[in-house]
């Protein structure tokens, strides 16, 4: 399936990410294109607070991978650095492990499609989505931009438990040419391995990125750490 149309990609922006084709540890492969997309964005936005979850950029790509062919399916392959037939197999393990019974934390991660009312959308690629990814596919106005957005909005609402009202604005869609938006939301509750003490919280200065000084509570703690350092 090819798609000639634009994309609309929301919690995981793609930004001129290229990279040589190389093998890594699955572990590693969704956190190093998370850093690429990363770096792309601090450039165009310095001055913002900006925070990307590797795996949803990568189940987002993953998503696009699966129906795309030719041409887009060797680089999106390319990127993720994946083999060609490898990307759903990978992400669906790593998917798995983050989402484990095992794992002590609360994760939720929410995979969908949301495509103009009308666009018909082949069966394998329906189908393969939903299996690797949990992917669901709803139909939305997109010559409404508003009513769309609502739409959209809503369901990130619900997946994060509300911690996330708003991914995307009216102005974020253009109603003649929008065919798809592809989300993905992630919700993550966990414990600190070392917790921190309430009495030892207490008001610092943090400085912010404006030149200002500003007074916030800060958790602290004194015990010693493992660090690394990254180049």
């Amino acid at each position: 399936m090819n798609w000639h149309f634009p994309l609309l990609f929301v919690l995981g922006t793609l930004t001129s990410v290229c990279s040589q084709f190389s093998f890594y540890p699955l572990e590693e492969l969704s956190s190093d294109v998370g850093i690429q997309v990363f770096n792309q964005i601090v450039k165009v936005k310095p001055h913002d607070n900006v925070v990307v979850s590797p795996h949803g950029i990568a189940s987002v790509l993953g998503v696009l991978q699966l129906g795309a062919d030719g041409k887009t399916k060797k680089q999106l392959t390319t990127m993720m650095r994946y083999s060609v037939n490898g990307v759903g197999k990978a992400l669906k393990k790593i998917n798995r492990l983050i989402v484990s019974k095992k794992n002590k934390d609360i994760v939720t991660i929410a995979n969908a499609v949301f495509a103009k009312s009308g666009f018909k959308m082949e069966v394998p690629f329906v189908t393969r989505n939903k299996e690797v990814f949990q992917c669901s596919v709803k139909s939305v106005d997109f010559e409404d931009p508003s009513e769309a957005c609502d739409s959209i909005n809503q369901w990130v609402k619900n997946e994060t438990r509300g911690m996330i009202d708003q991914v995307v604005a009216p102005d974020d869609i253009d109603g003649s040419l929008t065919r798809l938006v592809l989300v993905n939301a992630v919700y993550f509750k966990g414990l600190w391995k070392s917790r921190f003490r309430p009495e030892n919280t207490k008001k610092r200065p943090f400085y912010g990125a404006d030149g200002k000084t500003y007074q916030v509570p800060m958790l602290s703690q004194l015990s010693i750490f493992r660090c690394g350092k990254l180049s």
